[in-house]
């Protein structure tokens, strides 16, 4: 598995995920700028994603749903602040409602995605920072933790076909 480490910081209400891959930095920014190849790892292994709308530019926006086993969706939004190909990508990140509107009720968190050369391949750090204690704890109850060690583990396979 190509997470190396998922910590969490409630003092400065921020997740950080690492993880190695033996691909080069490209072929992993490859797996954030392809839709089609982000909705094969986003997301727990249960709960596959489809993406509706994927613009990578500053103030573009993603939208996107995951298929739990039993056919239930929960959609989600970003909203990208910063990209520089193939270094590193910034956005607002956000639950949506069944019909797809941006849901206000549960906060947003802002991701922050850093590619380097590592040891011959790429490591990605995904940093989250959320906007208080009790939304990061409700996050984490929620198996957010769990979620994001398994669909950031898919990216190993994509990476090698």
């Amino acid at each position: 598995m190509s997470v190396t480490s998922l910590d969490t910081d409630l003092d400065s209400l921020s997740l950080t995920l690492i993880a190695d891959f033996d691909a080069p930095r490209d072929q992993v920014w490859e797996l954030w700028a392809d839709p089609r190849k982000l909705e094969r790892w986003w997301g727990p292994p249960s709960h596959p994603a489809t993406f509706e709308q994927h613009d990578l530019t500053p103030g573009g926006e993603v939208t996107y749903f995951m298929t739990g086993p039993d056919g239930d969706r929960h959609g989600g939004w970003w909203q990208v602040t910063s990209v520089e190909p193939p270094e590193s990508l910034e956005f607002v990140d956000g639950f949506a409602n069944p019909d797809g509107t941006k849901n206000t009720d549960m906060g947003t968190t802002t991701a922050r995605v850093t590619l380097t050369e590592h040891d011959g391949g790429t490591r990605m750090e995904m940093r989250s920072f959320f906007g208080s204690k009790e939304q990061m704890e409700q996050m984490i109850e929620m198996g957010v933790l769990e979620g994001l060690r398994g669909a950031v583990g898919q990216m190993d396979a994509l990476l090698a076909a």
